[in-house]
């Protein structure tokens, strides 16, 4: 190569490809940052899917409807969560 090629007098920071090729890592660390800032301020509780599907069964209106076993089925084949165990509610006399 010709020594003239490689330096023709221009500082390194003028040429636009080497801004293209050091933002790309950069944006990668910054995004690393900021996903790290978002999870260390707003920790989540953790779910289990069949805590969601008992809360799901207590607050559902098809359970009165004809349809509930069908979604439960369905709901299990889907999530393989196993379906909660139905509970017969006793009325103090």
């Amino acid at each position: 190569m010709n020594s003239e090629s490689l330096s023709n007098g221009k500082p390194w920071w003028t040429y636009g490809h080497v801004w293209l090729v050091i933002s790309g890592p950069l944006a990668v660390i910054f995004a690393c940052m900021v996903t790290f800032y978002f999870i260390a301020n707003s920790p989540n509780e953790i779910i289990s899917g069949q805590d969601v599907e008992i809360e799901h069964i207590r607050n559902s209106k098809t359970i009165e409807s004809g349809n509930a076993p069908a979604e439960m089925a369905r709901n299990h084949a889907a999530t393989g969560v196993i379906p909660a165990p139905k509970v017969k509610l006793v009325q103090p006399k």
